[in-house]
């Protein structure tokens, strides 16, 4: 390749080149953003290739999309006069095209954590590129975090460049060190027109009838952005009928690539080409011809709920970046216009970045990655943004479960797992099939799961229908949509396990058992007396058809169920025989505090998960497990279990009081909640010989409560906040202390505190009381905190009052110098 070859490229990215290639001579990290279409992911990588510092090695660039990986590296193959292979090759999954003279490789994104498993320094490697990096892909994510730690300390040399169109770059330059280098491109004006709302319920269908009366105010092809395929389906059968002259041509991932190719090159007819699209087309593709957009607005992605452990498919607003990128397309080569199916308010409401795949999906994977990397806090790691804690609980659950970890460490099993190309839950139902002589079927469950459903949801939920059907289609080739592409992953399957394909009539329960490891928390039993529902081993329960061939089963194993509130949908399952469980239960002895039953629960069960399958009383037990189990219950349930009596609360407020008063970190941070919550610190040693709930009301909190604290913070704890204070009659009145330090308060008979100047003040005369002063019948009469003032204002109505209502007692008219009386003391006659 000669440097005149590139020269002949008039790319916008072209200006920025020199500045690049100096940054990285100096740097070892750069960002740069740039619009679609100004070359960086084709123009700049090859410009690099020459670099002094490049030498001997190649450069890695990863693409979040395998039908870019292949275009992208066909594109650059063409601008040097080569074939994709030679200098440049491309890598995704199942499929490559390099060679020993390839030195620069466009890989989708999980290629990289395999090859950074397999050579943990990337010792062949001189440049990194994350190439539209603002779609915050999980993989994305995961490699940028690993290359920053081999970046880092094994690989200072190593060179990462991260290429974005929108993005906020001051994040992501604090995070790297890097400078940012901004290339303005050569956007063409686009004029962006806001329409009628849309129904969410009928995208396709409403987007179909607004592009209709655009289709005679403008000409050019059209791109149309739609949330998914069935959207798209919906909007090309309008279409179609509406514009017969015109291609109508759907554009996703699952489209075989003649497919794809028809869409994305210029029709050969000339004909106008309406092309109807997932967000697949946002960046990296270039459709050419392009002049008007029309955007639903809508976009579909994976949520998963760490609660159930389940993944669903989301229908959701696009945010304000995406939306610019979507716009922008009618820009490239010439003026456009872009019609965007929601009005200006809507518009002022989307967010202003693309939610990170990283908070919303299944992290199972990246998470077995990690540990086999050797990370025991993930966390800790350089993320942008941090992977949910729930979501990392979660996935470390799903590991222990099929025993790719133990202990937070990786098994030989997981190891096994972590070299395989697939899903952990996956690999470990084809490595346990491979134990049992059940690799075939296996292969074809496996593609089956990964690809979408090839009879979908009218057929039923039983997966052997789908494996016979793909069965059929290798024996006698009978085919259906999309059966094809799962034929081809299962044939890659099958070529990473050596086997050979099978095509004999399916036995269902041994399917069923395949689907029971690789998700044996969705081991399902049928519901006494609710047809068709199940309660799963994780807890949770769904149902299908009343209809369905499967709704009768007493067992199943469930593959796809959606993770609806309260009750879930089953999707995709097979029947499955208990007797095949035996390896999978579990007996364990329960030891549980039941509030409602009274007591202490000792059992021994039978269960797979959540679905006790047997139970019978325990007769002996070890006692310690017995009172980790009351103090589970006390953590739980203790406001209710305990007695909490005025006495134990007055002693709680109190030391909350000194501690607040005083702003004293020493003295412990007590309340209900939180003594109940920490109730293993000072409650255990008490818990001895304790069965019932009236042996737990028994306790004395108060006594326990008191021995808890040091012997110099007992003595204190009388100084500063004491339980009693002594008035001028002789008596001790108790002190009522409130809640957080709150003002306590002393309800008191008027006639005690006769002679008493000042308020009394305790906590050494920082904090003064609030004094309740009562009648001689104890009803409350006055409420002060300057006792003084009182004296010399209030007390003249109060003491009318009193007078007229208790007329025998003395009330009199200096109280200052009168006697306090503890009882009554009546008027002199």
């Amino acid at each position: 390749m000669r440097k005149t070859d590139l020269e002949s490229f008039d790319l916008p990215v072209s200006e920025i080149i020199p500045e690049v290639k100096n940054h990285l001579s100096k740097a070892n990290s750069l960002i740069i953003q740039a619009p679609p279409g100004a070359g960086k992911s084709t123009l700049l990588p090859l410009a690099l290739l020459e670099e002094e510092w490049l030498k001997g090695k190649k450069i890695l660039m990863l693409e979040p999309r395998r039908l870019a990986t292949k275009s992208i590296a066909t594109r650059m193959a063409d601008m040097i006069g080569e074939k994709v292979g030679e200098t440049v090759g491309y890598r995704i999954r199942f499929e490559s095209a390099i060679s020993e003279k390839t030195r620069l490789e466009v890989i989708t994104e999980g290629i990289l954590t395999r090859m950074m498993h397999q050579d943990n320094a990337l010792e062949e490697i001189g440049l990194l590129i994350f190439d539209e990096f603002h779609e915050r892909n999980l993989f994305s994510e995961v490699g940028l975090a690993i290359a920053r730690e081999i970046q880092e300390i094994l690989r200072p040399d190593l060179r990462i460049l991260l290429m974005s169109a929108t993005i906020d770059t001051m994040e992501l330059s604090s995070l790297l060190h890097a400078n940012v280098l901004e290339s303005k491109g050569r956007q063409f004006p686009v004029e962006v027109n806001y329409l009628n709302p849309i129904d969410e319920y009928a995208i396709g269908e409403d987007t179909a009838r607004q592009i209709i009366p655009l289709t005679e105010k403008h000409e050019g092809d059209f791109l149309v952005f739609l949330p998914g395929q069935g959207e798209i389906r919906k909007a090309q059968t309008i279409l179609r009928q509406a514009l017969p002259n015109d291609l109508i041509l759907p554009l996703y991932g699952q489209l075989p690539p003649s497919d794809q190719q028809r869409a994305i090159l210029p029709n050969p007819q000339g004909k106008r080409k309406i092309v109807l699209s997932t967000d697949i087309a946002e960046t990296s593709l270039t459709i050419e011809g392009i002049q008007v957009v029309v955007d639903s607005g809508f976009a579909k992605s994976n949520k998963f709920d760490p609660r159930s452990g389940l993944s669903r498919l989301v229908l959701h607003r696009i945010s304000k970046d995406s939306a610019d990128q979507r716009s922008g397309r009618a820009g490239r080569l010439s003026s456009g216009h872009s019609y965007r199916l929601w009005n200006k308010g809507i518009q002022s409401q989307l967010a202003d970045f693309r939610t990170p795949e990283l908070l919303e999906a299944d992290l199972t994977g990246m998470v077995l990655d990690m540990i086999a990397w050797g990370k025991d806090n993930i966390q800790e790691m350089a993320w942008l943004t941090p992977p949910p804690k729930a979501s990392i609980a979660q996935s470390e659950k799903v590991l222990e479960a099929i025993e790719a970890i133990e202990n937070g460490q990786i098994t030989v099993h997981g190891k096994a797992i972590q070299t395989l190309p697939l899903q952990p839950r996956i690999g470990h139902m084809l490595l346990y099939a491979k134990e049992n002589g059940q690799l075939e079927l296996a292969t074809d469950v496996a593609a089956i799961l990964e690809e979408r459903d090839p009879l979908g949801a009218d057929a039923g939920v039983d997966i052997n229908l789908r494996v016979e059907a793909l069965r059929r289609y290798r024996d006698r080739g009978v085919s259906i949509s999309r059966i094809k592409k799962i034929e081809k992953v299962a044939a890659q399957y099958r070529k990473i396990f050596q086997v050979t394909p099978e095509n004999s009539p399916v036995d269902p329960w041994a399917t069923g058992l395949l689907l029971a490891y690789a998700y044996p928390e969705r081991i399902a039993a049928a519901r006494p007396g609710n047809n068709a529902q199940f309660q799963l081993a994780n807890g949770k329960i769904a149902q299908i058809g009343h209809r369905d061939d499967l709704a009768h089963e007493s067992w199943l194993a469930v593959a796809q169920v959606d993770a609806r509130e309260g009750m879930g949908k089953i999707w995709l399952a097979a029947p499955l025989n208990p007797k095949d469980l035996a390896p999978m239960l579990k007996t364990r002895e329960v030891l549980e505090w039941d509030r409602k039953k009274g007591g202490l629960i000792a059992e021994t069960e039978v269960r797979i998960g959540a679905i006790i399958l047997g139970k019978r009383p325990l007769k002996s037990f070890n006692p310690e497990l017995a009172k980790e189990a009351i103090v589970r219950a006390i953590q739980e349930d203790g406001q209710y279990l305990l007695d909490w009596n005025e006495e134990t609360l007055q002693l709680i407020y109190r030391v909350q009081s000194i501690r607040n008063w005083n702003n004293d970190p020493s003295w412990p941070d007590w309340s209900v909640q939180n003594l109940c919550k920490n109730a293993p610190d000072w409650l255990s040693p008490y818990l001895i010989d304790i069965s019932k709930n009236d042996d737990l009301k028994k306790l004395n909190l108060k006594d326990i409560l008191l021995h808890s604290l040091s012997f110099e913070q007992q003595q204190l704890l009388g100084q500063l906040a004491p339980e009693k204070i002594e008035v001028p009659s002789g008596s001790k009145i108790k002190i009522e202390y409130q809640e957080e330090g709150m003002q306590p308060r002393l309800s008191v008979r008027l006639q005690e505190l006769f002679g008493l100047i000042d308020t009394p003040r305790i906590n050494q005369g920082k904090n003064a009381l609030l004094l309740e002063m009562l009648s001689p019948g104890f009803k409350p009469v006055q409420l002060t905190q300057d006792l003084k003032s009182f004296w010399s204002n209030g007390y003249f109505e109060v003491r009318k009052e009193m007078k007229r209502r208790y007329p025998k007692h003395e009330w009199p008219e200096n109280p200052l110098e009168a006697e306090a009386v503890r009882g009554v003391k009546k008027k002199r006659d």
